[in-house]
C-alpha cells in the first residue's frame, strides 16, 4: 500500500458565507487499485492521481462543500461508489439535492484494498457524518476536517459542536499509537502524539 497526494483549490460555502481554500487529496492503493478520500474541486487533477488504477471507492470524510463538490462526476468517471456516513445527510442534500445520497459508511467499517484496509472512525463534531479512516498497516489516520495540525477542526458553521469535535478526537483519535501520521483535509500534516491535549 501507498499513499498519493495532491492539493487541490476552490470555495467552501455554508451559512451564506464564501471561503476560499486548498483541500488535500489522498489516495490509498497499489499500482492496481485505490481509494480516493474525498473529492473537491478539481476531477482532472484527481484522475491525475489515481492514473490507470480501478477505484474501489471513494470515501468523503463529510460533506461540506469543498469535500463533496466533484464527488457525483468523479464517481462517474471511475464507475466506483461514493460512500458517506448517513448523519451528513443534510449537508449532502444542501450540495447535491438532485443527486441520490452515497453509500452509507459506519462506524466500525473496514474498506479493503490493495491487501489492507481503511478502518472507519465515526467522529461527529466538525458535522454530523464527519468520520476519519485508519490504515494500521500505514500507521496514519485520514482525518478530514476533524483534526487539524494545530488542534479541532472549526464549529463555527451549522451542524457542528465544539464539546462534540473535542470528544470525538479525545475517544477515537488520540487513542491511537502517539507515532500515527495525520493527514488531514487542508494543510499539513501532524501526529496523534504532537496533538494530545
Amino acid at each position: 500500500m501507498r499513499i498519493d497526494h495532491c492539493v487541490t483549490n476552490g470555495t467552501f460555502s455554508l451559512d451564506g458565507e464564501v471561503f476560499d481554500v486548498d483541500n488535500n487529496v489522498w489516495v490509498v492503493g497499489d499500482d492496481d487499485e485505490c481509494v480516493v478520500i474525498d473529492a473537491p474541486h478539481d476531477v482532472p487533477a484527481i484522475l491525475d492521481l489515481v492514473g490507470d488504477r480501478r477505484v474501489v471507492a471513494i470515501a468523503l470524510t463529510h460533506a461540506h462543500d469543498d469535500h463533496v463538490r466533484v464527488a457525483p462526476e468523479l464517481a462517474r468517471r471511475t464507475g466506483a461508489p461514493l460512500l458517506l456516513h448517513p448523519a451528513d445527510e443534510v449537508l449532502w442534500k444542501l450540495v447535491h439535492g438532485g443527486e441520490p445520497m452515497p453509500a452509507p459508511l459506519a462506524d466500525g467499517q473496514e474498506i479493503t484494498v490493495a491487501g489492507g484496509v481503511l478502518r472507519v472512525l465515526h467522529t461527529p463534531g466538525h458535522s454530523p457524518g464527519a468520520v476519519c479512516l485508519y490504515a494500521p498497516a500505514l500507521g496514519c489516520v485520514f482525518t478530514g476536517d476533524t483534526l487539524f495540525n494545530g488542534g479541532p477542526g472549526a464549529t463555527g458553521r451549522s451542524f457542528s459542536d465544539r464539546p462534540t469535535i473535542e470528544r470525538s478526537i479525545k475517544d477515537r483519535l488520540l487513542t491511537l499509537p502517539p507515532d500515527t501520521v495525520v493527514h488531514t483535509g487542508h494543510g499539513a500534516d501532524t501526529t496523534v502524539g504532537a496533538e494530545m491535549f
